[in-house]
């Protein structure tokens, strides 16, 4: 896995895993509200980039999900505004650490959605690198179109949880905060 989840790859294999371990840059994807994050989080340096997804589409993306996975329509991370006004928030109040990204917005102009994340991480691309065309490479690489055809998004599970091929399909993208 590319991006692994704090609460179903790291957390779950070890109560208290070494992250140290673990190649920089360490990214991490979770879906625990910004309250359930760790302290060590909150007091660290790292930087959160959440993103959120218009009510009704990730209530039918969920519902699509849950059907899939034996959910039943529960969702283990609690309520959907709890979420979203948590992150929200903290990017209020902290613009430096928490940047806060809409779907929506990623969907119609990825481009300059992938130079903001490159700016909020610290590293910009250059002019040349712009004019090289790598933020369009990247963008193609990063697209909806492209990620939901990577074998890895067709095949396997998550711990068992649920099936990689229902994170993918148009009404099926999960979003939530990357760390």
């Amino acid at each position: 896995m590319l991006v692994p989840f704090l609460d179903l790859n790291v957390y779950w294999e070890q109560d208290n895993p070494d992250l140290e371990n673990i190649p920089n840059p360490r990214i991490f994807s979770t879906h625990m509200h910004f309250n359930m994050l760790p302290v060590s989080i909150h007091a660290s340096n790292c930087r959160i980039i959440h993103i959120c997804r218009n009510p009704l589409d990730q209530f039918v993306s969920h519902i699509n999900f849950s059907s899939q996975n034996d959910f039943a329509g529960i969702n283990a991370y609690g309520p959907f505004w709890d979420d979203i006004r948590g992150y929200w928030n903290a990017h209020l109040e902290n613009p430096e650490k928490v940047l806060f990204l809409q779907y929506e917005d990623l969907k119609e102009d990825i481009t300059s959605q992938v130079k903001k994340i490159a700016e909020f991480i610290g590293f910009p691309f250059s002019l040349e690198e712009e004019e090289q065309g790598l933020i369009d490479q990247i963008s193609r690489l990063c697209s909806f179109e492209s990620l939901s055809n990577l074998t890895v998004n067709k095949t396997g599970d998550i711990n068992g949880i649920a099936k990689n091929s229902s994170f993918s399909g148009r009404d099926k993208l999960e979003t939530g905060p990357i760390i």
